[in-house]
């Protein structure tokens, strides 16, 4: 796990915004976008397009809609995040 990732999945034990999550994370927009997908392909994180309508892998649309998501870490993600 980078230190990119680990402190973004810092911040996702609760549902966030990609806004939020920029502005918390002081990354840059390519760079969280990219985290962001990579921790999903890991399946560290969850994907929402509404509080309750989560997107699954066959559904994603990183290139389109990573603005638009909702996210939050997964277990697996958590666990990765609290082994570390």
């Amino acid at each position: 796990m980078t230190d990119i990732e680990y402190d973004v999945l810092d911040e996702l034990y609760f549902v966030q915004s990609f806004d939020n999550l920029q502005k918390e994370s002081n990354c840059s927009e390519i760079a969280l976008r990219q985290v962001l997908e990579d921790l999903f392909k890991k399946g560290w994180l969850k994907c929402y397009t509404k509080m309750d309508v989560e997107v699954f892998e066959d559904e994603i649309d990183f290139d389109k809609n990573y603005k638009s998501y909702l996210y939050l870490a997964s277990k697996k993600g958590l666990m990765a995040h609290n082994g570390r």
